[in-house]
């Protein structure tokens, strides 16, 4: 990755043992998993080139653990706090779905039960992306380690789609993307890399 113009990359944090079992991980600060920790490790050289003006990461440990792995000193922002998930923190999609009794459920489709709606999430990351606006049109790189669901609805909202969209952007473990402008349009530049 090049410096040439500005950019933010995402990183997902890695492996957590409730992450793995696909358990809905809001604000349970889980510490990564053995091999989230390798993972970040194996995941450094991926930020081998970026010279980051900015770096910013969720309080939590995952996130933060995953940011030090990567050799990166951040910020906290509380905007990077992952999707407050109510009711349904700690459970899976499954189990959701068996209790409720809904085949169809969907955490971006839900209005009750959720600490907080999907545009309330979107409000948050739109604070993040204002942050990091000034060092975008710099030409430089910000930084933000976080979390899976905020972090696609961070790139929903960078897009100019609703929040809700990030539905569309998954994004694994340890996973990095890149968000730039083409011109004067916002895109993806990389994804998952």
């Amino acid at each position: 990755m090049s410096d040439a113009e500005g950019r933010i990359v995402v990183v997902r944090h890695a492996d957590t043992e409730w992450s793995a079992a696909r358990r809905h991980t809001g604000r349970t600060d889980i510490p990564l998993s053995r091999a989230g920790e390798a993972a970040a490790i194996a995941a450094r050289p991926k930020l081998a080139d970026v010279d980051p003006a900015l770096v910013l990461a969720s309080p939590l440990h995952r996130a933060w653990r995953t940011a030090e792995l990567l050799g990166l000193q951040p910020e906290r922002d509380d905007d990077l706090l992952e999707w407050d998930y109510g009711s349904y923190e700690g459970r899976t999609t499954a189990e959701i779905r068996e209790t409720l009794g809904d085949p169809g459920w969907d955490v971006w489709d839900t209005t009750s039960g959720l600490g907080e709606t999907v545009d309330a999430v979107g409000e948050r990351t739109a604070r993040v992306l204002a942050r990091c606006a000034p060092v975008v049109a710099a030409g430089g790189t910000a930084v933000l380690v976080a979390h899976a669901h905020v972090l696609r609805i961070l790139t929903a909202v960078h897009l100019g789609l609703p929040a809700e969209r990030g539905r569309s952007f998954a994004l694994g473990p340890a996973g990095v993307g890149v968000l730039a402008h083409e011109r004067e349009t916002p895109v993806i530049a990389g994804w998952n890399l």
